[in-house]
């Protein structure tokens, strides 16, 4: 069940990574209800919108004042020249403010020792931060299976069961999940090509995409995936226990901080 808004005293302050659109000519920074309600009632955290300024050279403040950080999904892709990448395909969506706003922000949480929960396009900031790269058409590469969605399909068939991802045994994620395999949704089409640094595999897709990961040298919780466990969160028992490792880390920092 999801966490219950009088289940604590004390609430984590989580900030939620924004993209930015253009709405009747007009700039705004947002992230999706989706990604908010799983902080407050999965996670049991205080959602703050992080905007996507651009770059703004107080990462280390913002990450300092935060809990933990949710790196969301989005329609954009991370632009090619972060990670030394050709040029994108003709078409392909990027939000180069929030590229410049997330890539340092993710370097100033984990040094910070902020805990981490990056999601689908957050998982490849997170290995592009640390010195990654990515595959841009997943879909194109032989023997790679086409990990997009269906834009005519209804939401709930967009972000149903896609496929399987084999649990790494003895991660980070086999401890929070207790299974050796979980059903995961799939909306992208880019995917981690070399893995970075200091990154560990904790989940593949059958067609060997990495799926999940962890940083091996993080002081708290920093952990991302590639599917969307915010989806329905309440129903799916790996998503809860996801969140709810997160939301512990948080609290867990929020804890120390009043301390201090």
């Amino acid at each position: 069940m999801p966490v219950s808004s009088a289940s604590r005293a004390y609430r984590p302050l989580i900030g939620v990574t924004a993209c930015c659109y253009e709405i009747d000519d007009m700039p705004y920074h947002a992230a999706g209800d989706q990604y908010l309600r799983a902080v407050l009632d999965g996670a049991g955290g205080l959602p703050l919108l992080v905007p996507a300024l651009g770059g703004p050279p107080e990462a280390e403040e913002v990450a300092a004042r935060l809990d933990g950080l949710l790196i969301t999904g989005s329609p954009s892709n991370i632009l090619p020249r972060h990670y030394g990448g050709e040029p994108s395909h003709p078409g392909t969506l990027h939000d180069p403010d929030r590229d410049a706003t997330t890539l340092p922000l993710i370097r100033a949480a984990l040094n910070a020792g902020v805990p981490l929960l990056g999601i689908c396009r957050g998982l490849q900031e997170l290995n592009v931060a640390l010195g990654g790269t990515l595959h841009q058409r997943v879909h194109e590469l032989p023997g790679k299976q086409d990990h997009r969605w269906d834009d005519a399909d209804p939401l709930e068939k967009q972000y149903g069961p896609a496929h399987p991802v084999r649990i790494t045994p003895g991660g980070v994620l086999a401890a929070m999940v207790a299974a050796n395999e979980i059903i995961v949704n799939s909306l992208h089409w880019q995917g981690i090509d070399r893995l970075a640094a200091g990154l560990k595999v904790e989940a593949v897709a059958p067609d060997g995409l990495i799926e999940a990961v962890s940083v091996t040298a993080a002081p708290a919780f920093a952990v991302a995936v590639q599917w969307h466990p915010e989806w329905c969160f309440g129903d799916n028992p790996a998503s809860m226990a996801l969140l709810r490792a997160f939301g512990e880390a948080a609290l867990l920092r929020a804890a120390g901080r009043s301390i201090a």
